[in-house]
């Protein structure tokens, strides 16, 4: 179901956290300051994300050679230091020429994905710290160490990056783990006559830049974990309408084969009443603005729930105007967006849930219940198959995208559902978002939500559907 999950990250990329030196002295701080730590303690892949800060802001500046693939960029991280550290490292996979610390340059090298930085002085913990790193390169044309292909596409007339569990590292310096999620405003000057889309809201586009040249400016408001940031660039045919959810901003990129674009338009363009629906389910829509993106870009063969506005390979609309995919993608703005996984392990809260939403949306448009599509797929999955082996739970590195995760994900829920109830269940749904919103959580924070609102255990349950590695006994419902 989820082909395009660019899968680059792998525990054995592990970076060791090297200082680079400067004199400290005891007046500076009460401890001495720490070396760089290597990843931000995600037991799935180790070398994700780093430690010893809070992002609170991303000011993404890009430039973009469509001819060359070139990609040049500034960006400025805007981060609260949370340890006493001699050195900072960020995750980014292009070439860096310059790293300052609150205006003062810093010593930087990179090692494996990792933009290893010494501010000249300490930062106190607890108070800003402002990096701006300039970097250029070809992203197409970067692998990690696994020699996995990059997440960023070159399309005829542009590019697209979007990508799972990691994806920022190739076009801005970021702090790549879910858990710290942060702001982001990206700008991104392009040949005139290309558009250029990305999260948020536009402010303003296009606009002149150098001669022959032109740029877009984009801004979400709400926190986001840096796989959820994209950029589309090339000839785009961009719509926009106001709805009750903010301005809807969808774009369709030119060389769509015709039938593609016709269904791709139909099933789009469905996004706010299908928000509509899942709002009545879930609450409120999360953020400020709706949409999607369909890219000319053969490589994607799946759709990735980017925040505000998903992107869908084009591939997902040649069997007909089912809009599935998109109830998925936009089912996720509320679990996965607004409400991020704290460690990849809890990826059943992302996928479990957004499948089972789409159950749910056929079940309040005239279609089947959710009972009796999901006892229907247990009917359909026989018990010596390896559907059954893979935990939703818990999937492992290896199986973090295996359709055990999205369809008995789903049935765990419909299985939880009929131990709480429906009015505890979809109470529980609501309360989630509400009490994470722009935050994180994890598999055991739901199920003790759930026991706390229904008043009845669910560990047997979960344990059945989420962790033991078996076909249950008897279907969900």
């Amino acid at each position: 179901m989820r082909s395009w999950r660019w899968m680059g990250l792998s525990a054995v990329l592990l970076v060791a956290g090297v200082g680079i030196g400067y004199q400290w002295h005891a007046a500076d701080s009460p401890e001495p300051p720490m070396p760089a730590a290597a990843g931000i303690g995600d037991p799935y892949f180790p070398p994700a994300g780093n430690s010893g800060y809070d992002v609170t802001g991303y000011e993404i500046q890009l430039r973009y050679d469509p001819p060359t693939g070139r990609l040049d960029g500034r960006t400025t991280v805007n981060a609260l230091p949370t340890e006493n550290r001699a050195e900072f490292a960020l995750d980014l996979r292009l070439p860096a020429t310059q790293v300052t610390v609150n205006n003062q340059l810093a010593r930087f090298h990179q090692d494996r994905g990792k933009l290893l930085f010494s501010p000249t002085r300490p930062v106190p913990t607890g108070r800003p710290m402002v990096v701006q790193v300039t970097y250029g390169g070809v992203p197409s044309e970067v692998r990690d160490d696994l020699g996995h292909d990059p997440p960023w596409t070159r399309t005829v007339d542009g590019a697209v990056i979007a990508g799972e569990p990691e994806g920022a590292a190739w076009w801005f310096p970021a702090n790549d783990h879910p858990s710290d999620k942060a702001t982001v405003a990206v700008t991104v000057t392009v040949p005139a006559g290309l558009q250029a889309i990305s999260n948020g809201k536009l402010l303003a586009g296009p606009e002149p830049a150098e001669p022959g040249w032109q740029r877009w400016r984009w801004r979400a408001s709400a926190p986001m974990a840096t796989y959820l940031a994209f950029v589309a660039i090339g000839h785009y045919d961009i719509v926009t309408r106001d709805t009750p959810y903010g301005p809807y901003i969808a774009a369709f990129q030119d060389g769509l084969d015709p039938l593609t674009a016709t269904v791709a338009r139909a099933a789009v363009e469905q996004t706010p009443q299908i928000v509509g629906v899942l709002s009545g389910i879930f609450g409120p829509y999360p953020f400020d603005t709706i949409g999607g993106v369909v890219p000319d870009a053969c490589a994607q063969q799946s759709a990735l729930e980017t925040q505000t506005r998903p992107v869908y390979g084009p591939q997902m609309f040649r069997a007909g105007a089912d809009v599935s995919v998109v109830v998925h993608e936009l089912a996720h703005q509320w679990f996965g967006d607004t409400v991020s996984v704290h460690r990849w392990s809890d990826i059943w809260l992302n996928e479990g849930f957004a499948s089972y939403a789409v159950w749910l949306y056929r079940e309040r448009t005239g279609g089947p219940s959710a009972k009796q599509i999901a006892d229907q797929t247990y009917l359909c999955n026989f018990a010596n198959t390896d559907f059954w082996r893979v935990p939703p739970g818990d999937p492992g590195p290896d199986e973090l995208f295996n359709s055990a995760v999205y369809s008995r994900g789903a049935m765990a829920l419909e299985a939880l559902r009929t131990r709480v109830g429906d009015d505890a269940f979809f109470t529980g749904l609501r309360t989630w978002v509400t009490e994470r919103q722009g935050h994180n959580g994890t598999v055991a924070d739901f199920l003790a939500l759930l026991e706390r609102i229904s008043g009845k255990k669910v560990d047997d349950v979960a344990q059945t559907w989420l962790f033991a590695p078996v076909r249950p006994s008897t279907p969900p419902g």
